[in-house]
């Protein structure tokens, strides 16, 4: 460490519209900066992960963010408190995640003198919608990013619509990211099952957006033809999000025979690791963590043909990419998977696992945080 970090512990502050994203994507960051005794703020609106975060070493902060509404007052609220916030804690460098903190953050940011690196996640229903929400949210981030240090982008394709859209005051400043990475030794490589059933798993927050009425539609058509195929979803059900399913929706899935609904969890491993397969026929994705873990633990995947998603399946390779909207075209997919013999199930899971290790191993993703913050304070980590 030089001179400076001395007298001064390094401190960094990672926002976020959930704090469960933080801890379920980024702990790998996180563990590299407590262990190095830096001190860690996460600012987020307080959740069940505050206490798992706090056993880290992170020093937890509840920010008020409505991360469905477009109401300016609520997200003038979430400016003035996160400017208060910063100007209070004083950190070396705010990291923002999500639409609202990238945005409302990096202003808040750089009226408090702060530097700040923006992570677009995905880009979620901006750009999905052709809505005056989405028309506002483009003039605000093409405001806001102006003041980040860098921006960076996890998909070449998110990348490529904020350049395109002009929506980069400063583009020599956009860098990609590809993927958050994996935890290559927490998700451990694991033979697929040897069974007579066959268990697929949607996993992640239920929301229209993720396709999960297409792999319910597409579940229907498959029943009958395919007796020993399960269903399953994993994840949090009636989420703040404006494209949340509500648990009675759910629920008539269940009554109906359709779905098996395994509830939420903090560990998604025993539940790829029951698998033969992981579907996410979601619209459009940052790079999709269940995708990259499961891959990692060697389950074939189905997804859609969108950015995010085909980051990480290379079609016929490590999984079957599917048209989005398009239940048909998920019930072709899932059908063929069915019909695979089990050897060339277990090539795919092969490639898979070889393809994370390449291409988003977690250590690589620490690294650029590193890099990063050396170039803005001096100070490593």
């Amino acid at each position: 460490m030089n001179s400076r970090a001395k007298d001064h512990a390094l401190h960094i502050a990672l926002v976020c519209n959930t704090a469960w994203a933080i801890y379920t994507y980024r702990r790998g960051l996180l563990r590299a900066l407590t262990q190095s005794g830096a001190r860690v703020s996460i600012i987020a609106p307080r959740d069940r992960t505050f206490e798992p975060l706090a056993q880290m070493g992170c020093e937890c902060i509840d920010l008020p963010v409505a991360s469905k509404g477009t109401n300016p007052l609520h997200d003038l609220r979430t400016l003035r408190a996160l400017y208060q916030h910063y100007r209070a804690l004083k950190p070396d460098v705010v990291f923002h995640y999500t639409i609202k903190p990238n945005i409302y953050g990096s202003v808040a940011a750089w009226l408090a003198r702060v530097p700040s690196l923006a992570v677009t996640t995905g880009l979620g229903y901006v750009f999905i919608q052709k809505s005056r929400a989405a028309q506002v949210a483009k003039l605000l981030y093409r405001f806001a990013f102006r003041f980040p240090r860098e921006v960076w982008f996890l998909n070449r394709d998110d990348e490529t619509a904020f350049r395109e859209g002009n929506l980069l005051a400063h583009p020599e400043r956009a860098r990609l990211l590809h993927g958050e990475g994996v935890d290559l030794e927490d998700f451990a490589f694991e033979s697929l099952p040897e069974r007579n059933e066959f268990s697929f798993v949607l996993i992640g927050r239920l929301l229209w957006d993720k396709g999960v009425g297409e792999y319910v539609e597409a579940a229907r058509q498959l029943r009958a033809r395919y007796p020993n195929a399960r269903f399953k979803l994993l994840g949090p059900v009636g989420v703040d999000n404006p494209s949340a399913i509500t648990r009675e929706e759910v629920a008539a899935w269940e009554r109906e025979g359709v779905i098996e609904y395994l509830g939420e969890t903090a560990d998604v491993r025993p539940y790829i690791s029951d698998a033969d397969c992981v579907v996410l026929p979601s619209y459009r994705e940052g790079v999709p963590r269940t995708l990259m873990e499961a891959s990692a633990m060697g389950r074939p995947i189905v997804a859609t043909d969108v950015p995010g998603c085909r980051e990480v399946v290379a079609d016929g390779e490590n999984g079957l990419l599917c048209q989005a909207h398009e239940a048909a075209s998920l019930a072709a997919a899932l059908s063929k998977m069915l019909d695979m013999p089990p050897s060339e199930r277990a090539a795919m899971a092969t490639r898979g696992r070889k393809k994370i290790e390449k291409e988003f191993d977690e250590r690589v993703v620490v690294q650029r945080y590193r890099d990063l913050i050396q170039d803005i304070t001096g100070s490593t980590f």
